[in-house]
């Protein structure tokens, strides 16, 4: 047995509450399989245990079970270096544009901290001598998992080059650790991207990958809204390439690249 409507309509719209993302019908699936170890966690058993923890515990009001079902319906799919085409744009058109300065970044819903490393490993490669990277994400556990820079093996083994590996990591028992200079130049935090960008200052450059195909229109422009005060004019973002700004704010230019979906803030230089 599935999810009743009734329970997948109210935690749809708890995480919307939350968050904005938008859990449309035949998502039922996922509230099952994200919401299945919580169930579990309670000694709920069998093909009706989700529906019991919504019922029980979920809308019985608990705050932190409300907190726990918005982070689980939260986290995504991450890896090294995903879908590479950002990494290469990176490389070869956003550094040369902004070379000679103080690199400020921010990668925005990190999950547990592959694109931000892979970031900096990026910069570390290309000799970008001063620059920081901030890291969020609305789910409070992967950030400080994230934190800790440590992953398995089968972790490092989803799209992380091998020299990659042995310049950047450390092996500590079972697991490989990011080394603590690469460690110690992102700062990592917690942040819902429906609030005011976090920190001071403007940013060069912030990826914001696979995010704002959860949104809806509104929803997307006031982030995209947000963003304009505190990118620098002439900055970069990088979105998923499923993902535009066209039709949504039109303060962005695309650039041209070959492949990936990058765009920057009219302002600045060409």
């Amino acid at each position: 047995m599935t999810v009743s409507t009734q329970s997948f309509s109210y935690v749809s719209d708890l995480v919307r509450k939350h968050s904005a993302i938008q859990l449309t019908p035949g998502k039922e699936y996922l509230v099952e399989s994200r919401l299945g170890p919580l169930a579990r966690e309670k000694g709920l058993q069998g093909p009706d245990a989700v529906e019991s923890y919504v019922q029980r515990y979920v809308r019985g009001g608990s705050a932190v079970e409300v907190v726990r079902v918005v982070e689980a319906m939260t986290t995504n799919e991450t890896s090294w270096f995903r879908d590479s085409s950002p990494f290469t744009a990176l490389r070869r058109v956003i550094l040369p544009a902004v070379a000679g300065t103080d690199l400020n970044v921010w990668s925005a819903a990190c999950s547990t901290g592959q694109e931000p490393y892979s970031i900096a490993m990026v910069l570390r490669e290309e000799n970008v001598a001063r620059y920081r990277i901030l890291a969020t994400d609305i789910n409070a556990q992967v950030v400080a998992r994230a934190r800790t820079g440590r992953y398995s093996q089968l972790e490092v083994n989803r799209g992380l080059p091998a020299p990659m590996l042995v310049r950047n990591f450390t092996r500590v028992g079972a697991e490989w650790e990011v080394d603590a200079a690469l460690r110690g130049s992102i700062s990592f935090q917690q942040h819902n991207l429906l609030d005011p960008p976090p920190g001071t200052g403007q940013f060069d450059v912030v990826f914001l990958r696979n995010v704002l195909i959860y949104f809806d229109m509104p929803t997307k422009q006031s982030i995209l809204a947000r963003l304009r005060r505190r990118v620098r004019p002439g900055g970069f973002l990088v979105l998923g390439a499923a993902e535009t700004t066209v039709g949504v704010d039109p303060s962005w230019d695309r650039v041209d690249v070959t492949q990936g979906s990058i765009y920057r803030l009219r302002g600045g230089s060409a």
